[in-house]
Formats: C-alpha cells, sequence, structure tokens
C-alpha cells in the first residue's frame, strides 16, 4: 500500500495532525533521504501509528480496525492458514454469509486477496489495520492449536487412559486399540498438521510426571506448542509408533523409525526416534520436506572468497568435497546444492544416505538400512560397481567408510560426505583418529567446509554501529582489526572506515516478525588443500596449528563471515556470537 507523500501532506494539515512548520521539516528530510513521508513521521514521533493508519485508511477509501483487543474465533482464524497470515500479514477476523472480512497490512495486495478468495470460495473484503494489531492476532493462532487440543481431550480423556493391571500380550492389543482410536488420530494429525503449517524442523514430545510437553523448533529455536494430560500419552506414542511400523509393545529400548505424509500442498517424510525416558517415551520427529525447491550455493549464503574456492574444488574431476558442522546445521543441504550444479546428463551421480532427505532427478539414491546390514561402508562398495562418475556418502562414521571414501576418489571419482567436527581444520585431525593415512588425506581431500545456521533477520530491521558498551563487552573476544581487514578485503565497508562506525543488523519485533527473525542462512569456512596444509597433516599437525596456517592463507572464518553478513543487514551479531560460541 502506497499513500503519495502529496496527499499525505494534504491530509495531515487538514486534520491539525502535525504542525506546518515540523511537517515541512519532516518533508525536506524524506526528500534528502529517499524515505516515504510516513516513515519519517514515525521515527520522529511526530504522528502515532494508529492515526496514521486511520487516515490512509480514509485516503483509500478502505474501512479501517484495530484488532489488538479483538478475541477472533478460532474457526475463522483458521479458514487462512498460519504460514500465509504471518508471511502476507493478512487475517480473517469475521464472516457473514459468503463474505470473509480480512485485516491487513496492506489492502492493495490484490494477489494474496485473489489467492485467499479462490481457497476460502468467499468474497473477500479487506480492511487496513496497524503492525501491533497484526501482531496482536497473529499470537490467536497459538491459542487457537491450544483450543483445538481442549475440545479433543475435554471429550475423549477419560476414555484414553491405559489400564495397567492386564497381562503383557493384553496392554499390546489395548495399545492397538488406542492408536486406532478417533481422539488419539485428531490429537495426533493436530500436531503434525501445524507443525507443517509453521515451517517446524522437529516435533518434541515430552513426557513429565503430570503431563506431556510438546515443542517445535523453528528456524533452530525451540518453542513450546502445548502441553497435554498424561493420560494420553500412552495413545500419543502407540499411534507414532503404529505410524511408524515400530513395536507396539516395545517400552525399554530406543526405537528408530519413519512415515509420510502427502497431500496436494506437499510430501513430506517423518523421522521419528523413540527414547525410553523416566515419565515414559520420548519422541523426537524430524520433517524432510521432499518436495522442497533446489537452493543456490549463493542463497545458503555461500559468497566471495569461500564460493570461489567450493567452485575450484567441484571443477576437479576427481577428489574429496567434506562438509562439517553439528547436527542440524545444514550439511546435507549444502551437499545437495553442489550436487544440483553437477547434475549434468553427461555424468552418473549415485548416493549412499540416511534418511533420503530431497528427492532429486536424474540422481540414484539408495537408502541404507543398519536393520538388515546394509551401512554406508556396504553402500558404498556397491556403488562403486554401478559405474558412478560423483558419489555422495551420507556421513562418513567410521574407519571402513572412509577407508572407501578415500579409495573412491583415488579411483577417479568425485566424492562428497559429511563429518561431524567443529571447524574445517578439525575434519583433518578426525580422519586420521579413523587410522586413515596422512599420504592418502593429502593426496584426495580437495575442500573442507564447516559450517553453522543463524537466523535471518526479517527486513525491517535496525541497523546501527556498536555503543561503546556493546564495542567493549566485545573486544575481549574479538580480533577487530582481522575482522576489519575482511570486511574491506571482501568490499563490505570501504577501506579507512571506522569499525566502530559500521552499522550492524539487529532484530526488531514487529507484527509478522514476533522476534525480528524468519528463516535461515548459512555461515561458513571452506579450507582448501594447500602445499602448507599437506605438509602439516603428513606431520600430524593439531586443528588448531591447521587453523592458523589456514587463516595466513586467507580462509575467512564462520565468526568472520557471520560479521560479514551482519553488515549487510542478513543477520545479526548476537546470532552470529550464539551458533559459533564453544
Amino acid at each position: 500500500m502506497r499513500v503519495a507523500d502529496s496527499q499525505l501532506k494534504a491530509f495531515i494539515l487538514d486534520g491539525g495532525l502535525v504542525k506546518e512548520k515540523e511537517l515541512a521539516k519532516a518533508e525536506e528530510e524524506a526528500q534528502k533521504s529517499g524515505k516515504p513521508l510516513r516513515d519519517v513521521l514515525l521515527h520522529a514521533k511526530l504522528v502515532e501509528e494508529n492515526d496514521l493508519r486511520k487516515l490512509e485508511a480514509y485516503i483509500l477509501g478502505i474501512p479501517f480496525v484495530d484488532l489488538e483487543k479483538e478475541q477472533i474465533d478460532s474457526r475463522i482464524l483458521s479458514i487462512i492458514p498460519e504460514p500465509i497470515a504471518r508471511k502476507n500479514n493478512i487475517v480473517a477476523f469475521k464472516k457473514q454469509g459468503q463474505e470473509l472480512q480480512v485485516a491487513m497490512l496492506d489492502p492493495e495486495d490484490i494477489q494474496t486477496i485473489e489467492f485467499i478468495r479462490k481457497k476460502a470460495n468467499l468474497k473477500i473484503l479487506p480492511r487496513l489495520t496497524t503492525p501491533e494489531s497484526m501482531k496482536a492476532v497473529l499470537k490467536q493462532y497459538q491459542k487457537s492449536l491450544e483450543t483445538e487440543f481442549g475440545e479433543i481431550i475435554k471429550k475423549e480423556v477419560e476414555g484414553l487412559a491405559l489400564v495397567s493391571e492386564k497381562g503383557e500380550e493384553e496392554k499390546e492389543e489395548d495399545l492397538k486399540k488406542m492408536a486406532e482410536d478417533l481422539p488419539v488420530i485428531r490429537i495426533v494429525d493436530t500436531l503434525i498438521r501445524h507443525a507443517i503449517l509453521q515451517s517446524a524442523s522437529d516435533i518434541h514430545i515430552e513426557p513429565a510426571e503430570k503431563e506431556v510437553m510438546v515443542r517445535y523448533r523453528l528456524d533452530g529455536i525451540l518453542h513450546d506448542a502445548m502441553t497435554l494430560p498424561k493420560q494420553i500419552a500412552a495413545g500419543v506414542v502407540a499411534r507414532i509408533k503404529v505410524m511408524s511400523n515400530l513395536k507396539l509393545d516395545e517400552h525399554r529400548l530406543p526405537q528408530d523409525g519413519r512415515f509420510k505424509v502427502e497431500t496436494d500442498e506437499y510430501r513430506i517424510s517423518f523421522r521419528v526416534s523413540i527414547l525410553p525416558v523416566f515419565d515414559g517415551e520420548k519422541i523426537v520427529i524430524r520433517l524432510l520436506p521432499e518436495n522442497a525447491k533446489g537452493f543456490t550455493l549463493e542463497a545458503l549464503g555461500f559468497n566471495g572468497q569461500g564460493l570461489d574456492r567450493i567452485h575450484r574444488s567441484i571443477r576437479r574431476p576427481t577428489g574429496i568435497i567434506l562438509a562439517t558442522g553439528p547436527t542440524g546445521s545444514g550439511k546435507t543441504t549444502t551437499l545437495y546444492t553442489i550436487l544440483d550444479i553437477l547434475n549434468r546428463p553427461e555424468v552418473n551421480i549415485s548416493t549412499v544416505e540416511d534418511p533420503i532427505e530431497y528427492r532429486m532427478p536424474r540422481i540414484n539414491q539408495t537408502q541404507v538400512r543398519p536393520e538388515i546390514g546394509f551401512t554406508f561402508a556396504n553402500g558404498l562398495r556397491s556403488l562403486l560397481r554401478q559405474d558412478p562418475n560423483i558419489i555422495m556418502v551420507g556421513e562418513i562414521r567410521d574407519n571402513e567408510t572412509a577407508a572407501l571414501a578415500i579409495n573412491a576418489a583415488l579411483t577417479g571419482h568425485l566424492v562428497l560426505s559429511t563429518l561431524h567436527t567443529n571447524s574445517a581444520a578439525g575434519a583433518l585431525p578426525r580422519l586420521l583418529d579413523m587410522k586413515v593415512e596422512p599420504f592418502l588425506l593429502v593426496s584426495t581431500i580437495n575442500a573442507i567446509i564447516a559450517q553453522r545456521l543463524v537466523r535471518t533477520l526479517c527486513p525491517e530491521k535496525d541497523m546501527r554501529p556498536f555503543t561503546d558498551a556493546e564495542y567493549k563487552n566485545l573486544e575481549p573476544e574479538v580480533n577487530f582489526k582481522k575482522i576489519e581487514d575482511v570486511l574491506v578485503h571482501e568490499r563490505v565497508v570501504s577501506s579507512g572506515q571506522d569499525i566502530r562506525k559500521v552499522p550492524w543488523g539487529h532484530p526488531k519485533p514487529t507484527a509478522e516478525c514476533v522476534d525480528g527473525y524468519h528463516g535461515r542462512i548459512g555461515i561458513h569456512e571452506t579450507l582448501e588443500m594447500s602445499s602448507a596444509i599437506k605438509e602439516m597433516v603428513m606431520r600430524s599437525a593439531t586443528s588448531d596449528q591447521i587453523e592458523e596456517q589456514a587463516k595466513k592463507e586467507g580462509m575467512i572464518t564462520m565468526l568472520e563471515d557471520g560479521f560479514m553478513k551482519a553488515a549487510q543487514g542478513a543477520t545479526s551479531l548476537e546470532e552470529v556470537l550464539r551458533v559459533t560460541s564453544e
């Protein structure tokens, strides 16, 4: 939505909202900065957001609504799914017959209005609201989840308690009945549906003494979603075990399984891990979208020198490229993106994975099955007989897999794999610990990528320099001279610019971004095997020594890459320090 500055000025003067002298000064500032007049007025606190929004609604001929203190019927709110509501700042708040009133920050967003009209099959009546009002309504989605569960549980919880006096066979029969019971099915389906709508990466179902806590991991951070009564814990666990084809009567040993959900809108695989704990069985469900759109290295956060190093490495026909980092740091996504670049008609690409996270056309993907003896090592051994040019091994976990990967690289293949280490330099001593001969390592490793994921700032954010207090707090742990050199070399800041005056990204909570963040991006370091580093590996140097040499040769560390992204406004320094602190 855009009201012309000239229109806004005329109506503000007519309404006496701002004195003429102050308005003229604000108009001059808007012309100098290139910002809209409304933004300058709000920043200078010359006018209240609500007053300005009402005025804009009047100019546009659109009704204004303030929903900040309104409680919306969950059935009406759910007409627009939460992800669409958050992304497009649109919520349904009133329905009369075939007309649906929706509150928006931009009532001229015709594309979104048309999408909702087709989806709901209703006539859409747009209304203008404020960011604060939108923020308050979006919070009600969480309450609607609680309401939905409350209605199911209130009616059905009495019949869900398991009779503990029965024998083992009768218990299993009871569990089967509970897993097929309609309320239990509705509870589990609702949990999964809300996780999908909120783009969660994991669902945690954690039993306590008197209740069951449900949490979703969103953008890498766990958030409380729901508290369930303890009585239904056994039924929920049984239902998930049935869906994952696991043993119903096994409560003492961990179990792993998977299942899939397919609709017209999405195809998602769910990886299930069940672990016995003191108060029952804890469940973690990882969501793996199968129809995720392809990425580019740039979209993942690679840029500058690190991006050049990766492109040099993947142009080589043989060797090993490793992605390292903790679980959930995006290693597999990075390798899939490299595979997508390499996926050409003239090459044969084969993978052995656990699990297959994304389906890729023209790539032969194999799922390992340890329960029947089909491990990474066995799978890799078989792949070498399939005439591949490029091989991806989901993870190097042991000496046998490492030896086979090295052998594949030596015999003319390009091998991609992951390794659990904290830094790029740490991968080399880790492989030596697996009894890989040093001369084989230096002959085959092309590049090692280490990475973490940081939350990205929303479009509306604060860009400001450090305060003196913040600078002093960071100074003991950050080499600002080195950071300044990197920022200048990568052309993020101009030469001679005082780093104390560089504006950095900071989160700004808004209606669409409650905590100021949405989505994630990678911070990376990419180590290439130079002659000096090869000599150090032959001498069994430590990871610290190797990293120091890599820095001398120009490697940008994850911390430095994070500072670059904070200076570009992609993330905040708080996020960078959170994920790089050890």
